[in-house]
């Protein structure tokens, strides 16, 4: 096969809601810190919302994003909170998926600390081929071409290969 059409993971991303701001957020940086090894940035609320008490422009949640042998190392850790199954509808036309894992304590080694409590997380996997910085780049970016884009089956083929198993 052609090296540059093989997919690859470009990052992955994994985001804490908590829904406020303070100390709650602040144990939820520092798992986050621990989990992936990497800084977490704040993230604040889009728009108001007086039943949940948010305000826009609150800190009420935080993401990492992490590239390369990181993120394939948190991949595998957070397929296994999720017993290594991924329904097909979490992935979108262009391959790439996103999934939750309800409770941050499922990720192997990770135990329960009761002064931390249990915080859940969306994971989201962006995968693509080499040769799409040609779309990211500033001085002439252009589209990749069609053949070049990625594709739902070439993500369920990749994902297979790291051991997931598909569902309906």
């Amino acid at each position: 096969m052609n090296p540059m059409r093989e997919p690859r993971i470009s990052k992955v991303t994994v985001n804490m809601g908590v829904g406020e701001g303070g100390e709650k957020l602040d144990k939820a940086e520092n798992l986050l810190r621990e989990l992936t090894g990497q800084q977490p940035v704040r993230r604040s609320a889009k728009a108001t919302n007086q039943t949940f008490g948010i305000r826009k422009g609150l800190p009420i949640a935080c993401k990492v994003t992490l590239r390369g042998r990181r993120a394939e190392e948190f991949l595998k850790k957070a397929l296994y909170a999720v017993d290594n199954r991924i329904k097909k509808s979490s992935f979108d036309r262009q391959g790439n998926l996103s999934f939750g894992i309800g409770e941050h304590i499922n990720l192997p080694e990770v135990k329960y600390d009761p002064q931390v409590g249990i915080f859940g997380m969306d994971v989201s996997v962006t995968i693509e081929r080499p040769g799409y910085r040609v779309k990211k780049r500033k001085i002439q970016s252009t589209k990749p071409g069609k053949r070049h884009l990625m594709t739902r089956e070439d993500a369920f083929a990749l994902m297979e290969k790291m051991g997931a198993v598909l569902e309906d």
